[in-house]
């Protein structure tokens, strides 16, 4: 897996993740994620996740992507049913 995260965002409508952890929660307005860095939301609208592979760290992202928030550093993803899904 990645040691770092690294964010490639081309036209507003697909995002390119790696360093991804865990998938927290996402719906069409909003994934929320954890990375090797921390927490990231985005936001936007009709997104989906096109491709996502833990083992990697690596997440492909498509829709209308209006914005990219970080989170807290040091919060890392909860062990979560999802999250040992993907794994």
């Amino acid at each position: 897996m990645e040691e770092h995260t690294s964010l490639h965002l081309e036209d507003r409508q697909h995002l390119h993740l790696t360093g991804v952890t865990a998938l927290d929660r996402f719906d069409e307005r909003e994934i929320v994620l954890f990375t090797v860095q921390g927490e990231l939301t985005v936001t936007g609208r009709s997104l989906e996740i096109a491709s996502v592979s833990i083992e990697t760290g690596v997440m492909e992202v498509e829709g209308e992507i209006w914005a990219l928030a970080y989170g807290d550093r040091d919060r890392r993803a909860p062990v979560s049913l999802l999250g040992r899904l993907l794994r």
